[in-house]
């Protein structure tokens, strides 16, 4: 997909994880054997994955799927991972709405177990799109599924949104906003500001993430519209399904109270990231898939709520992606993965469409 190696997810070591993870089991299950131990080959550079059975006649779980938090000393993507909200977001989830979100259980906020904090939830078997190549390259479930198993599987994920947003009590969301002042919408940019500050800190910033922050001030909608749960990494990516439907909403680590259009404009643009990316290397990709008219028209058809301000959303969802893609490259550098090139600019996979939202000819 791109000329730099892909970057290393881990520096941890599974086995290692596996055998202090039973140490701190047998505290809550005396007599309880952790087996079957592994990490899946999808695990993501933030959060940690490790899939585990659980051998106890009393547990409550017994294929589980356990989220740890990224090492500290591993140059991690994010500057905070914050598991108990995330625990929390996925129970209240799981409490007030329909969307199959995996059952969690324990939580351990302290980092000396495994060293870092985690939580427990149950394990969902199924299928996820795939990111590395992606589901958009030839060679995968769904780029093979039929056009009409496809419009299914689509049909189904934008129906995961709007549930969502229309089931969850707006009120139970507000913790999640930023300690700031403003809006939903101005505490969710401010605090992708202060994200960038981190990610560049005594580092060369990037003027093209500067000047996307700018444009986003020009394109700033004079109606922000309510605010409701975000899940945040709102992508097919992040959904287990059985088939084409979906069993399971994953990674609500980017959880936030923001207006609807945040999530659904996350949604159009992770998808023409990858659509974007698999025409440059000369294939047709799945250009009839996803498409934004079609999830703008679908979605207010589910929820009576008319999508607004989506050149802000999309350009405010490259922007956000733009942020960890170059935090990704840094990161690389630090591991001696990649050397940092003398335009920054470059380090960011999806510059040239980055570039044309803020000049208003990408759409």
């Amino acid at each position: 997909m791109a000329t730099a190696p892909r970057p290393r997810t881990s520096t941890r070591e599974p086995e290692e994880l596996g055998r202090r993870l039973a140490v701190w089991l047998d505290v809550r299950l005396p007599g309880a054997r952790v087996t079957n131990v592994s990490v899946p080959g999808s695990n993501g550079m933030s959060s940690e994955t490790l899939l585990f059975d659980i051998e106890h006649p009393d547990t409550p779980l017994r294929a589980c799927a356990l989220r740890l938090a990224a090492d500290p000393a591993a140059y991690t993507v994010f500057p905070t991972y914050d598991m108990p909200r995330q625990h929390r977001v996925m129970s209240l989830v799981g409490k007030h709405t329909d969307v199959p979100v995996p059952r969690v259980q324990w939580l351990e906020a302290d980092p000396g177990p495994l060293g870092a904090p985690f939580f427990v939830m149950a394990r969902a078997e199924g299928r996820v799109p795939p990111d590395v190549m992606p589901y958009t390259y030839e060679g995968n479930w769904l780029h093979a599924a039929t056009d009409a198993e496809r419009a299914a599987l689509q049909e189904e994920s934008i129906s995961l949104l709007a549930r969502l947003h229309d089931q969850f009590p707006s009120k139970e969301a507000e913790f999640l906003l930023p300690d700031s002042e403003g809006t939903p919408l101005r505490r969710h940019v401010d605090a992708q500001r202060a994200y960038y500050a981190w990610v560049v800190g005594g580092l060369a910033p990037s003027p093209l993430i500067e000047r996307a922050f700018a444009r986003l001030e020009e394109l700033w909608p004079q109606d922000e519209g309510p605010a409701v749960l975000n899940w945040g990494d709102a992508r097919i990516g992040n959904v287990i399904y059985d088939g084409f439907t979906p069993v399971a909403v994953l990674d609500w680590e980017m959880a936030a109270y923001a207006p609807r259009e945040v999530d659904l404009g996350w949604t159009v643009y992770l998808h023409r990231f990858f659509q974007d990316l698999t025409v440059g290397f000369g294939q047709p990709g799945l250009p009839d898939f996803l498409r934004r008219e079609d999830l703008e028209r679908r979605y207010a058809e589910l929820t009576g709520h008319t999508p607004r301000d989506m050149e802000f959303h999309t350009l405010y969802a490259a922007l956000r992606h733009g942020i960890v893609m170059l935090r990704i490259a840094y990161r690389q550098a630090h591991f001696g993965e990649v050397e940092v090139p003398a335009d920054p600019d470059s380090l960011i996979l999806h510059h040239a469409t980055l570039a044309a939202m803020v000049q208003g000819t990408y759409w």
